[in-house]
């Protein structure tokens, strides 16, 4: 199938690109035979955050088109890219990277009874929130997610002062419960203003 095959270029593009030193962050397949392959370097606490630049996307592409077609993939296009403003964390070094940011998160079943008496509905299953680690668990095993169901103000709408703000709620959850940890696309022009657009490069194998 399609999802198996993706799979298996996934074990062999990761092979590839921890060999030079980054990390796959992401690999998508889409429509028109675009294979989408998003680095980073790796990351170590307490270490300035190294960016990924054209030189280094150049450098992955020319190995990924040997390394394929030695393989004997079948895409028509690669795009290799640094992570955009909506970057997915898939690892716990990555929630550690990221805690009190602002994420999407969407699980993979439904709450459930796990919503009774919390006021939040059964069904469901997407969060926006800031990540926090939970300090009873020192193994980063488990996390949470903090958020307000209230709606954002419109833009130009001014806010009461006096206006009581909804509670925060919060949820603590295992990665292995997560279908997917994003990024919330949010650019608020001081930190994230500069990985609003991903260094990319994209190559036809023919060419």
């Amino acid at each position: 199938t399609a999802q198996d095959t993706l799979a298996n270029w996934q074990v062999v593009i990761e092979e590839t690109v921890r060999g030079m030193g980054y990390d796959l962050v992401e690999l998508e397949r889409s429509a028109g035979g675009l294979l989408r392959v998003t680095l980073d370097f790796p990351w170590l606490p307490g270490q300035p955050a190294q960016a990924i630049t054209v030189e280094d996307c150049e450098r992955v592409t020319r190995q990924l088109h040997y390394t394929l077609e030695v393989e004997n993939t079948d895409y028509r296009r690669l795009e290799v890219a640094s992570p955009g403003i909506d970057r997915p964390l898939n690892s716990t070094a990555d929630c550690l990277r990221f805690a009190g940011s602002i994420i999407d998160l969407t699980l993979k079943q439904a709450l459930g009874e796990a919503a009774a008496g919390s006021g939040i509905s059964a069904n469901r299953k997407k969060f926006r929130g800031t990540l926090e680690t939970v300090e009873e668990s020192p193994d980063h095993s488990l996390w949470r997610i903090v958020w307000s169901d209230e709606p954002a103000p419109k833009p130009g709408v001014r806010v009461s002062k006096k206006k009581i703000p909804a509670p925060l709620q919060a949820m603590t959850f295992s990665l292995d419960e997560v279908r997917e940890i994003r990024l919330a696309p949010i650019v608020n022009f001081k930190g994230r203003a500069a990985e609003a657009a991903p260094t990319t490069t994209e190559t036809d194998p023919k060419e």
